[in-house]
């Protein structure tokens, strides 16, 4: 099958376009014939090797968690099917034809597969976020990033449990956002004062996707370090802020966030979709930090 794999730490051009057999299910997975896979930061900082105290790879490595294809081949003790559509996380990297999986969900038809294929990360990442910050009806909550990925989807979730939400981001994205319903406000020096003249009342909570370097001004806002949780800034652990980093993982996860989509009107923003063999240019620009939307790779 064709994957892209790489062999060693450093830029994108080591990601390379190469023939490599293909994964066989064991027990509790599946195969999936993969037709979009997601491209994220964690692909890039696993590649320039800036993750490896906390994950060694063995090479060649195949990245890409997110994926979204058609079950081809089960392993003992699934409830799936051949030819069953599905989303969620790969075990064996996402950038190729084939990936094994033990997490994924079935895709709902009224789900695009490259929708299904942006949702798994910062899907999960929104809800179990927005759940660990205790949002409330009637609360405001800022979140940093909110044109981004993570942010957004955050963002129209809060909305819908009728929350306020003030955004930071880029001019770019303020458009956007006030579409959804979201009250921007420009990143930059500054912007905690931005923040207090659209909000004359505290907000509650403050969720970071952005890493953007805003805890210290997000603590200044709230007079506190409760309720905020960062998913981007290690700045975070000097400063006494949750840094989530995951949670469970499960089936039920991933039909919750496909839920918000198909049955509450959440929208993925979508940058662009690169051919596999161009995975470097997808990279990179992830790497570049201001995609503007999801960026994916079209696969099968």
């Amino acid at each position: 099958m064709r994957a892209i794999t790489f062999s060693e730490y450093g830029a994108p051009d080591v990601l390379r376009l190469s023939e490599v057999p293909a994964p066989e299910p064991g027990p509790g997975q599946v195969r999936v014939a993969v037709r979009i896979a997601g491209v994220n930061p964690h692909d890039w900082k696993l590649r320039n090797g800036s993750l490896q105290r906390y994950s060694q790879l063995t090479f060649p490595h195949i990245p890409g968690l997110e994926l979204a294809g058609v079950v081809d081949a089960v392993g003992a003790g699934v409830d799936l099917s051949v030819g069953d559509e599905v989303f969620g996380w790969s075990t064996t990297g996402a950038y190729a034809e084939y990936a094994l999986a033990d997490t994924v969900a079935l895709k709902p038809a009224a789900l695009s597969w490259a929708d299904a294929a942006a949702l798994p990360i910062a899907g999960a990442a929104a809800v179990r976020d927005l759940d660990r910050l205790a949002v409330r009806e009637g609360e405001t909550l800022l979140i940093h990033g909110a044109g981004g990925t993570t942010g957004r989807f955050a963002a129209q979730v809060a909305l819908a449990k009728g929350l306020t939400v003030i955004g930071t981001a880029g001019t770019r994205h303020h458009d956007d956002l006030k579409s959804l319903g979201v009250v921007p406000v420009s990143y930059g020096d500054g912007w905690v004062q931005r923040v207090r003249d659209v909000a004359p009342e505290p907000a509650d909570a403050v969720y970071d996707a952005s890493g953007h370097g805003m805890l210290p001004g997000s603590i200044e806002l709230l007079a506190t370090r409760e309720r905020i949780i960062t998913i981007a800034d290690n700045a975070a652990f000097e400063l006494g802020i949750p840094f989530s980093t995951g949670g469970d993982l499960t089936r039920e996860t991933l039909e919750e966030i496909a839920r918000w989509v198909t049955e509450h009107g959440v929208r993925i923003a979508h940058r662009k979709s690169y051919p596999l063999a161009e995975a470097a240019a997808a990279q990179a620009e992830s790497e570049g930090g201001h995609p503007g939307g999801k960026l994916t790779l079209a696969v099968g």
